[in-house]
């Protein structure tokens, strides 16, 4: 190998008739880690094994298309991209191999094709529109499963500026600040009657005629729909806890003036708000003297829950009506002891019958005072 072959910034290789390194460039050493001692005499494909095929089967003729071949590194492979020329005569002939390490650029190519695939997919299958704007607002690129289900032709609008394409549409001011560095994300605006919800990302240092803003819109018309659905549907459950709240607590008009409420279940302080909501209306509206609270069918109540329905039987009072219990498990008359609950000025009976007798009595001592 001559001095400027040994120097070429490019790998030189030389072999003989039977494919053993006669000769070795400065740059082929950098390129597979072996210096031209180690090499000389060596069979090419030792030195510089390809994954696939052989050195014999490619050297048969000269090559002055460059060729990228696979050549076997540890764990991962190293492509080169090589020509060769034979050299000698018929009965012996060597070869010069000329190539370069393109594995960076073959990743780069193959990333970028990975890229253009998944592009291609989104764009295919998700109902987006995939879009991109030059620094003064022209289109570059435009389209979309979405952007064709709301009657856009693909690339429809390449070479027009949106702020023309769309007139004065209230999102252009977006438009504007991200084409100035100010990226946007989720945004939500309605173009050609489609509810969009728009991410625009900026490119710094745009060239002219570059993208400088890259954008996806996706349309959310079936999302709205799901919505409108799913909001129906909890108004729907709403109700239904309403109805069931109030068939839980029934606030019945047992006599002229008189009113009971039975309890039933687990009582905790939420409910127990509940009900002297609901009783306290009752009360107001219908214009009732009393008003029996029967707890026969609650045998456990927390400390906070008694203290709520003291505070009811107080709340009762203050509308002008009289406070009754009746049905007074021992279990929750241990807790209003435990809490210190004065009851002395609560009227309790043991049965709701007792309770009514009671009510409808003083009800006729008040008509005879009167």
């Amino acid at each position: 190998m001559d001095a400027r072959s040994k120097r070429a910034p490019h790998v030189v290789i030389e072999v003989d008739d039977v494919l053993r390194v006669t000769g070795w460039s400065r740059r082929a050493e950098q390129v597979f880690g072996a210096t031209e001692a180690d090499v000389l005499g060596r069979d090419l494909g030792e030195v510089v094994p390809l994954v696939a095929g052989s050195w014999s089967g490619l050297l048969v003729a000269d090559n002055e298309t460059p060729q990228v071949l696979a050549v076997a590194r540890g764990e991962r492979a190293l492509q080169f991209e090589a020509w060769w020329q034979l050299s000698g005569d018929a009965e012996a002939t060597g070869a010069t191999i000329h190539g370069h390490d393109v594995s960076e650029r073959v990743a780069a190519h193959r990333r970028a094709a990975l890229a253009e695939k998944m592009l291609g997919v989104i764009i295919e299958n998700l109902e987006t529109a995939v879009w991109a704007l030059d620094r003064d607002g022209v289109y570059l690129f435009q389209d979309g499963k979405g952007m064709r289900a709301a009657g856009l032709r693909s690339q429809q609008f390449v070479g027009l500026s949106i702020f023309e394409a769309f007139g004065d549409h209230p999102g252009h001011g977006r438009v504007r600040r991200a084409l100035a560095g100010e990226a946007c994300l989720g945004e939500e605006v309605e173009v050609l009657g489609v509810p969009w919800r728009n991410w625009y990302i900026p490119v710094a240092d745009a060239g002219p005629g570059e993208a400088a803003l890259v954008a996806v819109s996706l349309d959310m018309t079936e999302a709205r729909g799901r919505e409108a659905e799913l909001q129906a549907k909890l108004d729907l459950i709403e109700k239904q806890q309403e109805v069931i709240r109030e068939l839980s607590t029934p606030i019945i008009e047992v006599w002229d003036g008189i009113i009971t409420v039975p309890i039933l279940g687990l009582v905790d302080s939420v409910r127990t708000a509940e009900i002297m909501d609901s009783l306290l209306q009752a009360v107001g509206r219908l214009r009732v003297r009393f008003a029996i609270l029967d707890l026969t069918g609650v045998e456990v109540v927390d400390t906070g829950t008694a203290s709520h329905l003291i505070a009811m039987i107080r709340a009762i009072g203050l509308l002008g009506a009289e406070g009754v219990v009746t049905g007074i498990h021992p279990m929750i008359a241990q807790t209003m002891v435990s809490l210190g609950v004065d009851l002395s000025y609560v009227t309790v009976h043991g049965r709701l019958r007792d309770a009514l007798q009671h009510c409808i009595a003083r009800l006729g001592e008040q008509k005879r005072r009167a």
